[in-house]
């Protein structure tokens, strides 16, 4: 897949790059700090880079996501994402709403600490939420291009990590990272390519891999400028390579560091709906 990757910085007007992706739930930790600057860093740092770069203590998203077949046609939902940052650990929560089928639906993950993940989907007509089991982290959320495990971060030591290189996306110069998943916890991916800008570590293009070794999905970011200081994802797409299916997400609105209350990331604010 191919586009522009447009980029900005406050105030400034976009630089474009040839291609582009988003940090989604992209895997890592470090026991040692690491100056996240150096020439020929070890793999692990700079998966650590990435695992701590800059997104708030908490933040408000306002958001649309587009489904798109191969064929072309569309459907688009929108939606809210809540977010909040304590320490190591991190707690989101999704809620659609529009249209009808699919308003009210909510999805919950905490984090007690990197790497141990709980999720819970609430689904309005059954008037409860579900925990979503490890068995079923590989299926699709909510018919689109990303997995449940797409939606949760995977701890630094959970996977094994190598630099392979460096190339420049567009004008952005980028590591190349290398992660493969051990066997605990257990992972649908074989391996995941990183292209991690090196100025804000944000992941510009990401390639995932099956157990097979097959390249089956692409994550790239279309549009991503600064907001309140903060490098932000404004417009990302999943692809399905297998059947062409891409799932486009545009943040309509955000903001950082509300003082969002913990109240709002449990099991009870998911299914007040």
């Amino acid at each position: 897949m191919t586009g522009p990757f447009q980029a900005r910085r406050n105030g400034e007007e976009p630089y474009w790059c040839a291609a582009f992706i988003l940090c989604l739930p992209v895997m890592l930790i470090l026991l040692v700090p690491w100056p996240c600057g150096a020439q020929v860093p070890d793999g692990k740092d700079v998966a650590q880079c990435i695992f701590d770069r800059d997104v708030g203590r908490d933040s408000i998203t306002e958001a649309e996501m587009v489904l798109v077949s191969a064929g072309g046609s569309e459907r688009v939902r929108r939606f809210r994402v809540s977010v909040k940052t304590d320490g190591s650990a991190r707690k989101s929560l999704i809620r659609f709403l529009s249209p009808p089928d699919i308003e009210g639906t909510g999805f919950l993950v905490l984090e007690s600490k990197p790497g141990d993940t709980e999720q819970f989907l609430y689904l309005p007509a059954l008037k409860r939420s579900r925990r979503i089991a490890t068995a079923q982290k590989s299926q699709s959320f909510v018919n689109s291009d990303f997995s449940y495990e797409d939606l949760e971060r995977r701890a630094v030591d959970a996977s094994q990590h190598r630099v392979i290189g460096e190339e420049t996306l567009g004008n952005v110069p980028c590591w190349v990272l290398e992660s493969t998943p051990l066997e605990t916890p257990p992972s649908q991916y074989s391996m995941v390519r990183v292209w991690a800008a090196k100025e804000f570590w944000v992941p510009l293009r990401i390639h995932y891999f099956d157990k097979k070794g097959q390249h089956i999905k692409n994550y790239e970011v279309r549009n991503l400028k600064q907001v309140q200081g903060i490098w932000t994802e404004m417009e990302v797409v999943m692809e399905n390579l297998k059947d062409g299916h891409r799932t486009i997400l545009k943040t309509l609105s955000i903001n950082y560091n509300t003082g969002l209350d913990d109240n709002a990331f449990t099991v009870q604010a998911l299914e007040a709906w």
